[in-house]
């Protein structure tokens, strides 16, 4: 309900860049002001700003609701740039007037070249933003710890979150994704949450995408654990609508858990696996996820309770929550994802206020977690500031 009680503010926000657009383009040419460009302007102007309502409303056809969904997403980055940039200039322009009183600031030309100026900083910032997102950076840490696994000193842990399968990403980011991880050769693959991106119906074509993630290889297997967006969910410019209490049935999608498993990723729900007599690896459900099916999570002392502490314990868990209970209940390793490292500037800065580890690595007594930016986007399709990666673990083990 939060974008519906937005959506006045989202429209006067609208009117203002339009406005400046306006006003800088009949500066440009005599041709940018005549009436017929006008209307041309304002009405694909309005089609792609109304996207992001369009796409929620129209269901069918589903190739009309895709489009409108993948240029929503589009338009929603672009449109907070342009805002932003567009927001500077004018305070600028007010200081200059009004502080500085610099004559100049009158001038037609002055304003064409200051224009000309944001409208290339926007296309700019847009084009390197949405073309950055499909990279898949790879970010190496080193671990240790100081347990043994017999015939060991070494394990090679491959992290992966927040792919969000669906308009935003498919079959083509999940083959740069499976490259990128065989290259590591790993003997683990832990996807901490956030497949999916709140609507399975997203997924173009589920069968090649799970035939491609078949073609994961790892000596142990690939391991996950479910994230807030693993859910089919009603979603506008990034809120989400609740659901009637009690009638869970539409978005518990049994889909998804038959994609996972026809995909062999073995998802984990507070539970844990004994990996070949050598590791633990314990899948957790999510916080926010267990909220909204009206669940409840383990704590992380129960989780551990009847593990043997001797052997190295991994932990895949959708949010870096509860860091110094897990270190005490004696997780060793802490694979987390959800926070996107802000996903776009000037979030990676802002995100740093809201969580202990937002992305990286950090120490908590005998523990290491690891938070990784993730390997797709949410919302807006692109990143600025941030990295779309997955993380090469190299675990030193303590000699038998």
């Amino acid at each position: 309900m939060i974008a519906i009680y937005l959506s006045p503010i989202y429209l006067l926000l609208n009117l203002y860049i339009l406005r400046w657009a306006y006003l800088w383009m009949g500066t440009c040419h005599s041709i940018l002001r005549t009436l017929g460009f006008r209307l041309i302007f304002a009405v694909i102007y309005v089609l792609l700003s109304t996207s992001l309502l369009t796409g929620f409303l129209i269901k069918n056809p589903k190739s009309l609701h895709r489009m409108l969904k993948i240029i929503g997403n589009y338009f929603l980055g672009i449109f907070l740039y342009t805002l932003v940039i567009i927001l500077l200039a004018d305070f600028g322009r007010i200081l200059l007037k009004y502080v500085f009183h610099a004559s100049w600031i009158h001038s037609r030309t002055a304003f064409t070249v200051a224009g000309a100026i944001c409208a290339l900083l926007i296309l700019l910032l847009s084009a390197c933003g949405i073309f950055h997102a499909k990279y898949i950076k790879t970010t190496s840490y080193d671990v240790i710890i100081n347990k043994t696994i017999p015939e060991r000193t070494s394990m090679k842990v491959v992290l992966l979150a927040d792919t969000h399968f669906g308009y935003n990403a498919g079959v083509l980011h999940a083959r740069e994704l499976v490259r990128k991880i065989n290259k590591q050769k790993p003997d683990l693959v832990c996807i901490a949450g956030d497949i999916f991106d709140n609507e399975y119906d997203a997924i173009r074509n589920p069968e090649k995408l799970e035939k491609t993630l078949r073609g994961i290889k790892s000596t142990y297997g690939v391991y996950a654990c479910w994230g807030n967006h693993d859910l089919n969910e009603e979603i506008l410019a990034g809120f989400t609508f609740k659901h009637k209490d009690g009638d869970l049935s539409d978005i518990k999608d049994p889909r998804m858990k038959k994609f996972l498993k026809d995909s062999n990723i073995h998802i984990l729900k507070d539970e844990s696996v004994l990996i070949n007599d050598q590791f633990y690896v314990i899948g957790r459900k999510d916080a926010s996820l267990t909220e909204k099916i009206h669940e409840t999570r383990k704590a992380p002392a129960q989780l551990t309770e009847k593990l043997d502490r001797d052997k190295p314990i991994i932990m895949i868990d959708h949010q870096p929550k509860e860091l110094q209970e897990l270190a005490d209940a004696g997780v060793d390793l802490d694979l987390c994802g959800h926070t996107h490292d802000g996903q776009t500037f000037p979030g990676n800065f802002t995100i740093k206020l809201m969580w202990e580890n937002p992305c990286g690595l950090l120490s908590k007594d005998n523990m290491t977690n690891i938070t990784t930016s993730g390997a797709g986007v949410w919302g807006p399709a692109m990143r600025i500031g941030t990295d779309s990666e997955i993380c090469s673990i190299n675990i030193q083990l303590k000699k038998a």
